[in-house]
């Protein structure tokens, strides 16, 4: 390898940390573009087809398609929840809400060597004393949530920036998709044969992360939430979306909500709320996994629960939000490629033979 060759390659790499610095900004517009085109394309060569292969057309067409059925539906959504979030804080705030009169309730339905523990415990003191850790705790909890309700409006302007690069994105990723697929293939330094595997895991398992695993906790969520509102548990849409994100942990998922919530309905002697809960998350939600997840993810594409889980906190504790996604991608990468690598070495070992 030349001189020439070696400062070529440093040349290369300068450029492309370059091209990542600058376009990092707004990383999430760009994951999401890709996303959304990845999951939607195949919709978007049907639409193609029907307007007679004009890619403008079907790009403008399937544009659309993603505005109408989901980023309309989501900032509806993200409205209502932060209009409860708020609206939940300034309870809170005001005092509507009495946390511990709620819990003198349901102590007092326990028994009495049970409740003489808990009094040794000075409970009453760490709720309603300002100054304690605790009732800190939760004024800081219900800030937050109130901070980042107030923050979407002001950070209007950076969101609808971002929001303008991803339609911008999606618009020439339907329609320039097949020449860029196959440009990065062509760029990446690997054999034809390891490329063309790699593509078709890698777009198979993003359909059946997103497809797959955000189908089923909104089914679970949806569920969730409508149990809560048939039941007059409030806020029932923030806790049919907090449930709607546990679902994506695997085995623990939406109980984290439903179970602690029947356990004090159980506590103020709300029987009937409570197996009714219980019948709904147990079996109903439990069952939606069992039921969705071999039609929408297939045996292919599945991981093991435990793998999904530590991805997927693991990926939220590193980059936030989007980790919900990126954590299981880069986890069903990794087993897909090793998947690849494995099968290659056996082929090769039987060759030998």
């Amino acid at each position: 390898m030349t001189v020439h060759h070696i400062g070529f390659y440093i040349l290369l790499v300068l450029v492309t940390i370059g091209f990542i610095v600058v376009i990092f900004p707004f990383y999430s517009a760009v994951f999401w573009a890709v996303v959304l085109v990845v999951v939607l394309y195949p919709a978007h060569s049907r639409i193609e087809g029907l307007v007679g292969g004009k890619r403008n057309v079907a790009a403008a067409l399937s544009v659309v398609m993603c505005v109408c059925l989901v980023i309309v539906p989501g900032i509806l959504v993200l409205s209502a929840l932060a209009q409860e979030a708020s609206s939940l804080y300034q309870r809170l705030d005001r005092g509507d809400i009495d946390i511990w009169r709620a819990l003198t309730q349901a102590k007092a339905t326990l028994p009495v060597y049970v409740q003489v523990w808990l009094d040794r415990l000075n409970l009453e003191q760490q709720f309603t004393d300002t100054d304690t850790d605790l009732s800190s705790a939760m004024m800081e909890g219900g800030r937050f949530f109130a901070t980042r309700a107030f923050s979407l409006g002001q950070n209007t302007l950076e969101f609808l920036i971002g929001f303008g690069v991803m339609l911008y994105l999606l618009f020439f990723l339907f329609r320039d998709g097949r020449a860029l697929s196959l440009m990065i293939r062509r760029a990446i330094p690997l054999s034809d044969d390891h490329t063309r595997q790699f593509s078709a895991k890698f777009a198979s398992v993003v359909r059946a992360t997103v497809r797959g695993n955000i189908i089923i906790a909104l089914v679970q969520g949806t569920i969730g939430g409508i149990a809560f509102w048939a039941l007059g548990i409030q806020p029932a849409l923030l806790w049919g979306v907090l449930m709607t994100l546990l679902s994506l942990l695997p085995v623990i998922g939406a109980a984290l909500v439903w179970l602690p919530v029947a356990v004090y309905l159980a506590l103020i002697g709300a029987w009937v709320k409570v197996v009714v809960l219980v019948v709904i998350g147990g079996l109903v939600i439990g069952l939606v996994d069992n039921l969705l997840r071999p039609l929408l993810v297939g045996k292919e594409t599945r991981m093991p629960d435990y793998v999904v889980l530590v991805s997927t906190i693991g990926g939220i504790s590193l980059i936030g939000i989007n980790g919900f996604i990126i954590g299981p991608l880069f986890a069903a990468l990794f087993i897909s490629v090793w998947d690849i690598f494995i099968s290659e070495r056996d082929s090769a070992s039987l060759r030998s033979e």
